[in-house]
């Protein structure tokens, strides 16, 4: 179905504290279409990583809703969250969060043994695949302790999509990678934005990952400050709306400063 809203936030709010309260997000109201990848930018302190959080029903917002495919979260309990989480989505995040004396395979398979307490046949043979797909097939035995970091972040992603989540979330996945590893994890990105159909919401600080995304959330002090698609953009275009203001260690940082 074109255009299928599978994630909508109405009057997204997040408040901390009591006594003195400090309001995060501020009645944020965005949907989601099926198949899009999504950047969310902004400073630091902007209510990204908050935002990215409560989008994966790992936070509760103090007012509004989210929906998840017409399903409200705020009506499950602690338990249908947890299992809905671990059904419908997948994270990756800056750290890896993988577990050391397991192998890259076994690391794969956690969330399977999660959900149906074995890894069946069936899904280890989807775990053999998803690192065939993000290129470990020779390291598959290796214990993650023995692979490089970018490795070990295609493992975390493999991981992710074990379960065949309908939306993938990362909080800053390319942010201890260097450009070229950044490079070869948005291509990965891509691959399963394309072939797998999953859809994806992105937090980073990365000015190429956003200029090569669908489309670009920008948050300013909690607010949503611009809501654009790049797809009527040159590459070069959608570079520039971004550059200016979030580039850090980009090759172009002439035009950065001469626009600053």
């Amino acid at each position: 179905m074109a255009n299928e809203i599978v994630l909508e936030a109405k009057d997204l709010t997040k408040v901390y504290g009591t006594t003195i309260k400090n309001e995060v997000l501020h009645q944020l109201n965005f949907t989601i279409v099926k198949n899009e990848f999504t950047s969310i930018i902004g400073y630091s302190g902007s209510g990204k990583s908050t935002l990215l959080n409560i989008l994966g029903a790992l936070d509760q917002p103090t007012h509004g809703e989210i929906y998840f495919k017409n399903r409200t979260f705020g009506k499950m309990s602690s338990d249908e969250l947890a299992a809905f989480r671990n059904q419908n989505l997948g994270f990756i995040f800056q750290f890896h969060h993988l577990l050391p004396e397991f192998s890259a395979l076994e690391n794969v398979l956690i969330p399977t043994w999660i959900y149906a307490g074995r890894a069946t046949n069936k899904y280890l043979a989807r775990a053999k695949e998803l690192l065939e797909l993000v290129g470990l097939k020779e390291f598959m035995s290796k214990k993650v302790t023995n692979l490089s970091g970018g490795q070990q972040q295609r493992v975390a992603i493999a991981r992710s999509l074990i379960n065949d989540p309908t939306i993938l979330l990362g909080d800053e996945p390319t942010g201890n990678l260097d450009s070229d590893t950044t490079d070869q994890v948005y291509g990965l990105f891509r691959k399963i934005n394309k072939d797998l159909g999953t859809t994806l919401i992105i937090v980073t600080h990365n000015d190429h990952i956003a200029a090569k995304s669908d489309r670009v959330i920008e948050l300013t002090d909690g607010h949503i400050s611009r809501d654009y698609m790049n797809n009527s953009l040159t590459e070069t275009e959608a570079f520039e709306k971004v550059a200016p203001i979030y580039c850090r260690t980009c090759k172009r940082m002439s035009y950065v400063k001469s626009n600053l």
